[in-house]
């Protein structure tokens, strides 16, 4: 299947997430910045939209994703570095801003998608496993004027999330919000 975003021509497949309300939350925002990082591209709309104005690379845990973000990336004529990486294992660097999606679902065992793509929604069964770990490690790969763009669902608890950033010496602003009839969206930003 194909979809237009903005400029961009993009292929989805079914064992990769296709993009949805937050992945336009954090495509939308893009703006000069330098080196970006986006932790789970996807299907690259995220760091293809980014990569029109920065020097980005894209990681994810599923090796499809890497591989249909490359393939978006040639097909718009647009340069973006997409490797497979668990959150951080194979990033050297810092960055300017890192963007992150994460897997927010609370999932059980009997919840879970069958395949590569259950690495893009769960969460574990708070729905923080994937996102605790990022916010252990997220700080080591940022410039020390650099930003976090985070997305944050009500269904993974937001008020940790601030509260764990908040320890870390983060200053914290919500600069986007979807309400939907099961859930709330956030778009943080973090920098300190």
């Amino acid at each position: 299947m194909e979809i237009f975003y903005n400029s961009l021509k993009l292929t989805i497949t079914d064992t990769v997430y296709a993009p949805a309300e937050d992945s336009y939350m954090l495509a939308d925002i893009a703006f000069s910045a330098g080196s970006v990082l986006e932790i789970g591209c996807g299907s690259g709309i995220v760091s293809l939209s980014w990569a029109k104005l920065n020097s980005v690379t894209g990681v994810d845990i599923n090796p499809d994703a890497v591989a249909l973000s490359k393939e978006n990336a040639l097909k718009n004529n647009l340069s973006a570095s997409f490797f497979q990486s668990d959150l951080f294992s194979n990033v050297n660097g810092k960055f300017d801003v890192i963007l992150f999606n994460p897997p927010y679902l609370p999932t059980d065992r009997h919840e879970q998608i069958n395949g590569k793509i259950n690495h893009a929604f769960d969460g574990g069964a708070d729905g923080r496993i994937v996102l605790n770990r990022f916010l252990s490690q997220f700080e080591e790969h940022l410039k020390p004027d650099g930003k976090l763009f985070l997305i944050q669902s009500n269904l993974n608890d937001y008020d940790q999330t601030i509260e764990q950033l908040h320890e870390l010496g983060f200053n914290t602003e919500i600069i986007e919000k979807h309400e939907f009839f099961f859930e709330k969206l956030y778009l943080i930003v973090a920098s300190k």
